[in-house]
């Protein structure tokens, strides 16, 4: 090798070497970067959870006041549904952290929460009358669940539009036009994500109806175990969760059945943000399980 090629050969050692040094330096700082931006993704998300938990823990806090010193007893059957419902959240959150282990767990605490926040704040709604000057009546018909419905069938997203269309305060027959498409919703998610020959195979001695039938609680027993969720004290609450919103069914046509206008448009809106935010807290687990 001549002097030419031996300092030729260095330089290209040197070069590959250079090449090696900033191929690793750059995939260090990339990976750098990345584990950055996760941390930053993660403690995003964090913050924005705990600003959520916090804006509902208040939210309950203040509702439930409010509500324990209510004199009305026009609607003393959704309060003391409500004031049962936040019992039962207590409890669910007392032994939260059985549950936060599980994949779904937080995120199911995360709902039930706002599930027993709706419900203390439309048991004072149904009481006020606020200033409606400002209030969009469109806002009625928007809808955040359709197509989350149609995932489970087309019928059931045709029934929830049918139902906000009927949820009208000129419409004097709103009552059973609302709440006949918003059960049917309940009690298909149920019956269709827990099925009566699974939920007996599970449990040959579940509880039954008298027409021998799996009870609801029986059925939301059943998502609850798939869903790796599986306590008593979730059992309770989210049965009670869906009896609270019954409750609200016969509050409301009890309400609207041949009195036009009843309920104003910030009523109604309260009143279609319990059931949808419940709907959607139903579909939620049985999607999970």
């Amino acid at each position: 090798m001549t002097l030419s090629q031996f300092r030729s050969a260095i330089r290209q050692a040197q070069n590959k070497q250079k090449q090696a040094i900033d191929k690793y330096n750059r995939e260090v700082r990339q990976h750098n970067q990345k584990v950055k931006q996760a941390a930053n993704n993660y403690n995003y998300e964090v913050r924005r959870y705990n600003a959520r938990v916090r804006a509902n823990s208040q939210k309950i806090s203040a509702e439930l006041r409010r509500l324990q010193s209510s004199t009305s007893v026009q609607y003393q059957v959704f309060q003391t549904s409500a004031i049962t419902l936040n019992n039962y959240y207590e409890r669910l959150d007392a032994g939260g952290s059985v549950l936060e282990i599980e994949n779904y767990g937080s995120e199911f605490l995360d709902l039930s929460e706002r599930e027993n926040a709706n419900s203390l704040a439309l048991s004072n709604a149904l009481d006020s009358k606020a200033d409606e000057s400002e209030i969009d009546p469109s806002d009625l018909l928007r809808s955040e669940i359709e197509g989350m419905l149609q995932q489970v069938s087309p019928d059931l997203s045709n029934r929830w539009r049918g139902a906000l269309f009927s949820l009208n305060p000129k419409n004097p027959d709103a009552a059973r036009h609302f709440c006949t498409s918003a059960r049917e919703v309940f009690v298909q998610i149920l019956d269709m994500n827990a099925p009566d020959d699974k939920v007996l195979a599970l449990n040959p001695s579940c509880d039954m109806t008298p027409g021998g039938q799996p009870t609801r609680k029986e059925k939301i027993r059943y998502l609850l175990n798939r869903c790796g969720l599986l306590t008593q004290e979730a059992v309770d609450f989210v049965d009670e969760d869906v009896k609270n919103v019954l409750a609200l069914f016969r509050v409301f046509n009890d309400g609207t059945h041949g009195a036009s206008g009843k309920f104003g448009l910030n009523q109604l809106i309260s009143i279609k943000t319990r059931v949808e935010d419940g709907i959607a807290y139903l579909f939620s687990i049985s999607q999970h399980a």
